[in-house]
């Protein structure tokens, strides 16, 4: 599998020269404060995930979660795990969340709690890989509301594919807001660009 290389950014994951926290987190703090990412998105990820996401490959769940797995055993461990929500439309469309199905994976190797009813996506937004780098934040804004305490916890949000991490970032702000203390995200595939 395509790899990131070990000197990226500590918020964000992306390649940095020296590992040290890239310009964009600098800039411009996300709500988050860490990301694991399995594998680099590129050939063959390119093809797989979308495969599972959008063409209900569910037998790709297991080996994509694998390298997750193998990446986050040596991480701090989570209060508990959240899948990125999908909003209901979307969710009734897909059939599945593909986030929700890699979050059982790892929390039943990781033994991290995972619930689906701590936050729900409120606003149907269009798919964010369809939407320019730009719009991406604007179309995710207020999208997501926290239905749970989750005050002082530490929370691991797992997701298919950090991009802009527009959403992961939304949604850590959303759940700092409601009182999360730190929030990692948990990612099968880093974009490099």
């Amino acid at each position: 599998m395509p790899q990131l290389g070990q000197l990226r950014c500590p918020c964000c994951a992306l390649p940095t020269p020296q590992g040290e926290r890239c310009g964009g987190c600098l800039q411009h703090p996300p709500g988050f404060d860490s990301t694991i990412a399995a594998w680099a998105y590129d050939w063959p990820l390119d093809r797989l995930i979308p495969a599972y996401k959008y063409g209900a490959e569910l037998a790709l769940a297991k080996p994509l979660a694998e390298g997750l797995i193998l990446n986050a055993k040596s991480a701090p461990r989570p209060d508990l795990l959240l899948a990125m929500p999908l909003h209901p439309t979307r969710l009734q469309e897909r059939g599945f969340n593909q986030s929700q199905l890699l979050a059982d994976l790892l929390a039943k190797a990781l033994r991290v709690p995972v619930r689906y009813d701590v936050v729900e996506r409120i606003k149907l937004t269009p798919p964010q890989a369809s939407l320019p780098r730009d719009a991406r934040r604007t179309a995710i804004r207020q999208a997501f509301r926290v239905r749970e305490a989750v005050s002082g916890m530490h929370i691991a949000l797992v997701d298919d594919v950090m991009t802009t991490g527009a959403s992961l970032d939304e949604l850590a702000k959303t759940l700092k807001q409601a009182g999360a203390s730190r929030i990692d995200c948990w990612v099968i595939a880093r974009t490099t660009n």
